[in-house]
């Protein structure tokens, strides 16, 4: 396990050094100028020179990509003269667009993203396996065939509809709950769920709906494992038999979905926190792409693969817990 864990985390660091590359060159290719949006419409040729030298534009590819890696474990000095600062580790660069830290930023906006898509997982999970179990024991019959037609019904819904749908009935319509704006779960903690309960609602409708599909057919198979009869002929309480043999092992699929799912929504979700006006991670990406800003779009990218390997990771390691026939 030791050995396979220390491979596994090598690789993470060469997915994220390729990912880091990747970003890097379509961002060279791409015709626009940070610098000279930066400098504005009457810009002289000197100034626009002296930005590029600040930002580090002037320097070829491979050097720019080669402080940015080194910046990340040991920090860097960027400009110089008047206009130098340190960017102190880890250093992702700066924003072009107000000039403040990578880095800061995107610890500032992770709570909301952090908050927004523990809380769905846990409902869609709650939800979605439930459903599925259910419906897999009841397999072919009515309760399994409307619950189907529910989960494709649900899957088919595009979140930006769902959420708006949330948003009319509940409140503008019932007056339930206020317009959603994020409060930090150690000041108010009844006030941190309440204004998240919509969208967790809104990610959850659509990720239970695609669990119970999943989950449904993996205990239909598992629960005709030869396993799965010879505990139901030692007389087994049915209980038993379906939660701690069938479902633990009819989960292993639904682990890794469960990993990509989630590690996705933590480099923020961007449809749902535009919707719903949260300053997360997905709102903070959406904003660079539209103004180009390649510091802040490196950061996320980086973030959100970083995230997406360490889950899977994760989920690779919890295969053997979950299933003891796994093994490494």
């Amino acid at each position: 396990m030791i050995r396979y864990t220390g491979r596994r985390l090598l690789s993470v660091i060469g997915v994220l050094i390729a990912v880091a590359a990747i970003t890097f060159i379509i961002f060279y290719v791409l015709p626009s100028d940070p610098a000279a949006a930066a400098c504005g419409k009457s810009c002289s040729s000197e100034r626009l020179a002296a930005i590029r030298a600040h930002m580090g534009l002037d320097q070829p590819l491979w050097r720019q990509f080669g402080d940015f890696v080194t910046g990340i474990f040991t920090g860097r000095t960027m400009g110089s003269g008047q206009y130098t600062l340190h960017c102190h580790f880890p250093c992702l660069g700066y924003s072009y667009e107000n000039s403040e830290a990578v880095w800061d930023l995107l610890v500032d906006r992770l709570p909301v993203s952090v908050s927004l898509a523990f809380g769905a997982a846990v409902i869609w999970l709650v939800l979605g396996l439930s459903t599925g179990v259910v419906a897999a024991l009841r397999k072919d019959t009515f309760t399994d065939r409307a619950l189907m037609v529910g989960a494709v019904a649900a899957a088919s819904l595009p979140v930006y509809f769902t959420s708006m749908m949330l948003i009319y009935g509940v409140i503008r319509i019932a007056g339930l709950l206020p317009y959603p704006s994020y409060v930090p779960f150690g000041d108010n903690p009844l006030g941190w769920a309440s204004n998240l309960l919509l969208p967790w609602l809104a990610l959850a409708i659509l990720y239970a709906a695609m669990y119970a599909r999943q989950s449904r057919s993996s205990m239909i198979e598992t629960m005709a494992e030869p396993y799965i009869r010879t505990a139901r002929a030692k007389g087994l309480p049915r209980r038993t038999v379906v939660i701690k043999h069938g479902l633990r092992a009819g989960m292993t699929p639904i682990l890794t979905i469960f990993g990509m799912d989630l590690g996705g929504l933590l480099a923020g979700a961007v449809i749902t926190e535009s919707i719903f006006g949260l300053p997360g991670i997905g709102r903070l990406f959406y904003g660079a792409l539209s103004s180009g800003d390649q510091p802040v779009i490196l950061g996320v990218t980086l973030l959100a693969a970083t995230f997406i390997v360490i889950a899977n990771l994760a989920v690779d390691l919890l295969y053997a817990v979950v299933d003891p026939r796994v093994r490494y």
